[in-house]
């Protein structure tokens, strides 16, 4: 069928596939490195516990036949060596059906992982890398030229994830219709990057026309992306572009780069370079990824109508493989930044001598001489899960004890996902939590004291806890 493959695209899929590659490399670094205190053995939540909570039907993955740190362990790393592999290019190294298994590797292990990893892997990014990583699997290597179809399947997840934020933005709060919503969110937003107080001391002007030009982004470009080109090329540069301003000001784990990638297929390279030469699809590949366009068009229903909904809901998957999903951010903003900072004593009994020692974290704001550091696309797990339980105690319900628990204990493996340690011989007597309103300071109090963020206390979150 000369009209299943487009040449012209190669290269697009060419960088596509490379930039994929390294969000799953970050991915799994991610996992490899954090999973023993947030999910493991001796977790705060436990990946058993997960698999206990959930089935085969809704959760299937790995996992399921059998679960340690050991395992998981190995499926974290083994996904790191796919992932470089497929960024040195061993699919083209192979053929078409061997090519597709090498894909469907990275994607299965990260879905097992994704599925036992509970609020710690609640984040809308964690179901677009598995869809996005699902489509990549049929998108072909360099012997073969790029199938439309799949081609127009990442087309139509990248205008699901903007329109869809769009959407979220402008049924939700009202600042983002007053267009006055990064008068706060440079501030409040979940993990704040170098440039955050920067780009907050912009002047509000400015922000207005941020918010405005988000709004044209998400809710006017995207429709382009299904025109001709060079009309979808423009479009999907005019995403690339946003989504870059979107990683200067801040810490977004891997989303904004995943988003990227999925315009860069939409892109139109071929006055730039001429295609290699190709072969034609094979009748099985074919017949196998018209079968799969099929599948992603039923499974598009749901969140298609989701979209269309006056309540629609943002980062749900619909499915239990997150084969087809519906994403959102941010459809409501803070006015106020709060903060819980954890701090501990040596004090057996609490007095008021009782000198308390803070712990630092590595993302989330503390001390407030400290500049934000940049991490995306790394994901600090445990920073953005500070952030939630400062907007409301619910959301650390099920883990901050434990995490309190192995403060106590000076536990090693909970003690790597922070920057400082003020216990570094002996685990504290007590631990407590404070919740503190931050802001960033003026230009005129940066100069005077040198300090990024003013913080005045608010309350209480945990009154000081022994083991």
């Amino acid at each position: 069928m000369e009209w299943f493959t487009a040449d012209g695209y190669w290269l697009g899929r060419l960088v596509f596939q490379k930039a994929l590659a390294v969000v799953y490399l970050t991915a799994f670094l991610t996992a490899a490195l954090q999973f023993r205190a947030l999910i493991g053995e001796r977790g705060m939540l436990p990946a058993t516990g997960e698999l206990r909570r959930t089935s085969w039907r809704t959760a299937p993955g790995l996992f399921r036949l059998h679960y340690s740190d050991r395992l998981f362990a190995v499926v974290a790393w083994t996904g790191c060596a796919v992932s470089v592999a497929l960024l040195a290019g061993a699919d083209n190294q192979v053929p078409l059906g061997a090519a597709m298994a090498l894909w469907a590797v990275p994607w299965l292990l990260y879905l097992s992982i994704v599925q036992v990893g509970g609020v710690w892997y609640g984040f809308g990014w964690e179901s677009l890398l598995l869809e996005t990583g699902f489509l990549a699997v049929f998108l072909g290597n360099a012997g073969t030229a790029p199938p439309v179809l799949v081609l127009w399947l990442l087309r139509w997840l990248l205008f699901r994830v903007e329109f869809g934020a769009g959407l979220i933005k402008w049924r939700g709060d009202a600042c983002w219709r007053k267009l006055t919503c990064l008068d706060f969110h440079h501030e409040t937003q979940p993990m704040p990057g170098p440039l955050s107080w920067f780009f907050h001391r912009l002047p509000r002007p400015v922000h207005r026309v941020e918010v405005a030009a988000n709004h044209v982004t998400q809710l006017l470009v995207p429709v382009l992306l299904f025109t001709p080109q060079p009309v979808a090329s423009a479009a999907a540069g005019l995403m690339i572009v946003t989504q870059l301003w979107l990683v200067l000001s801040g810490n977004f784990a891997w989303l904004n780069w995943l988003t990227i990638t999925l315009a860069l297929p939409a892109v139109d390279w071929s006055p730039l370079t001429e295609p290699p030469a190709q072969r034609g699809a094979p009748v099985w590949y074919e017949v196998l990824v018209i079968a799969v366009t099929a599948l992603v068009l039923v499974l598009s229903y749901r969140p298609a109508r989701n979209l269309v909904s006056r309540r629609q809901v943002m980062n749900r998957s619909f499915d239990p493989l997150h084969l087809v999903n519906t994403y959102g951010a941010f459809g409501s903003i803070s006015r106020v930044r709060l903060e819980v900072v954890v701090e501990g004593t040596d004090d057996a009994v609490v007095h008021p001598g009782t000198v308390w020692k803070e712990y630092g974290f590595k993302g989330k704001p503390g001390d407030p001489r400290r500049l934000p550091r940049q991490f995306a696309p790394y994901h600090l797990r445990l920073d953005w899960m500070m952030w939630f339980a400062a907007l409301s105690p619910a959301y650390a319900r099920s883990w901050f004890g434990p995490f309190v628990e192995r403060l106590l204990e000076n536990d090693r493996d909970t003690l790597r996902l922070l920057r400082h340690n003020p216990f570094p011989d002996a685990p504290p007597a007590q631990v407590r939590a404070r919740v503190y309103r931050y802001r960033f300071t003026t230009w005129r109090e940066l100069r005077a004291t040198g300090c990024w963020w003013h913080r005045t206390f608010v309350r209480d979150f945990l009154r000081p806890t022994r083991a």
